[in-house]
């Protein structure tokens, strides 16, 4: 992880001094020449102070949120630039590499301006651009009874970011307007704290579905991140984040499953607690969990941490129809259109949103309905999930998205 994160900041670097030979190419005046690189010192200032503090054991959440907007708005649209600039310098370099042409560095400089502007809106609107994504998925041995049965499914919320009740409220209005028969959130409730949820009680409250609401832990939620008086006070926020979800009216499962029933059929709900690779904790017990529930059952499994699918549930001696997970938010960065979708985290997992399959068992990722450390999503929106399970009896089908 640490090359790749080095890679990126040389990424940024390279592109940065690219589009000062654009901004050289366009005006002489020294005075935007200062103040361009005045910017990238401000901002580099920033990060070093960050890792001083962050080294002290300060706090430096606030910082971390301003630092991660100032690279977004400083780096990324010199970033989106960059090929421009590198295709003109290989024909540059078939031609004795002549003076840059002006309307080629203009052109850098547009593409950068609308991304700056992409940006903005990503910061201010764009964490509460709620996007609604159905899914319709086919199995053979899906119970008679549960052919169209429907899952709305929230993830991500970190109650400690939200801020807006109104723009929030407006979400949840939507995620009810959806009608599902059931509702599953599939972890991070909070950044660190369970009071953070208190000012939500009444909002996520307001959730409903006949067939319940069920919900499971994601790595914030245990109070990993933060320093606690004692193992006891971490133990005791842990338990009061269980009671809140309660009186918000979700089914809390712990390494647990529960049968939901419909005419004279069931399938199985199995809850894990959280399971991450790459240094986050392993809590997450799933032979635990599916211990009660019988090998012949349709199974439907809540796991937050997409990468526990591959390492555990994919091979795991019972068949997990469907997996529900969130966690990586899309890095709430990137770029999804026309179908095609493009983020920097897919290089740090490899399911990462949307619909997955391997060999008949699906995993779907949950984009986040909340935001954390970037206070904003830019081209990555706050996703409400909408999947709906149906009964085909061919042996051979695909997943279609409805």
């Amino acid at each position: 992880m640490a090359k790749r994160l080095i890679s990126v900041l040389l990424l940024f670097i390279i592109a940065d001094i690219y589009f000062y030979q654009a901004l050289l190419t366009l005006t002489s005046n020294t005075f935007w020449h200062t103040l361009y690189w005045m910017v990238d010192g401000v901002v580099l200032l920033g990060l070093m102070a960050l890792l001083v503090l962050r080294r002290k054991g300060k706090p430096v959440h606030n910082l971390v949120q301003v630092a991660m907007s100032g690279m977004l708005l400083v780096y990324v649209p010199k970033l989106f630039s960059f090929p421009l600039l590198f295709l003109e310098d290989i024909t540059r370099m078939f031609r004795s590499f002549p003076a840059r042409n002006i309307y080629i560095s203009e052109a850098v400089v547009f593409i950068a301006v609308i991304v700056f502007i992409a940006i903005v809106f990503g910061l201010t609107r764009g964490k509460h651009f709620y996007k609604i994504k159905k899914q319709t998925l086919y199995f053979t041995d899906l119970p008679k009874a549960f052919d169209g049965f429907t899952i709305t499914q929230l993830s991500d919320i970190h109650a400690g970011s939200l801020r807006n009740s109104k723009a929030v409220d407006k979400g949840i209005a939507l995620a009810n307007a959806q009608r599902s028969d059931l509702v599953l959130f599939t972890g991070d409730f909070v950044n660190n704290m369970a009071n953070e949820v208190k000012p939500w009680l009444n909002s996520f409250a307001a959730l409903e579905a006949p067939f319940g609401k069920y919900s499971i832990l994601g790595n914030h939620d245990y109070g990993d991140y933060i320093r606690w008086q004692d193992s006891s006070a971490k133990a005791q926020n842990l338990r009061h984040l269980g009671e809140l979800q309660a009186d918000m009216g979700f089914k809390l499962l712990l390494n647990e499953a529960v049968f939901l029933q419909k005419g004279q059929d069931k399938i199985a709900l199995i809850g894990v607690e959280n399971w991450g690779k790459g240094g986050f904790q392993q809590y997450g017990d799933l032979k635990k969990a599916t211990a009660l529930v019988p090998d012949n059952s349709f199974k439907i499994l809540m796991s937050h941490d997409p990468s526990h699918w591959e390492a555990e549930t994919v091979n795991h001696r019972q068949h997990i129809h469907l997996t529900l997970a969130g966690h990586t938010h899309g890095m709430q960065f990137g770029v999804e259109l026309f179908g095609y979708k493009w983020s920097p985290i897919q290089y740090f997992y490899k399911q990462w949103a949307g619909l997955y399959n391997k060999g008949g068992k699906y995993l779907y990722v949950n984009r986040g309905f909340g935001f954390h450390g970037m206070q904003g999503r830019v081209g990555i929106w706050p996703e409400i999930t909408v999947l709906t399970l149906k009964r085909v009896t061919e042996k051979s089908f695909a997943p279609l998205a409805s």
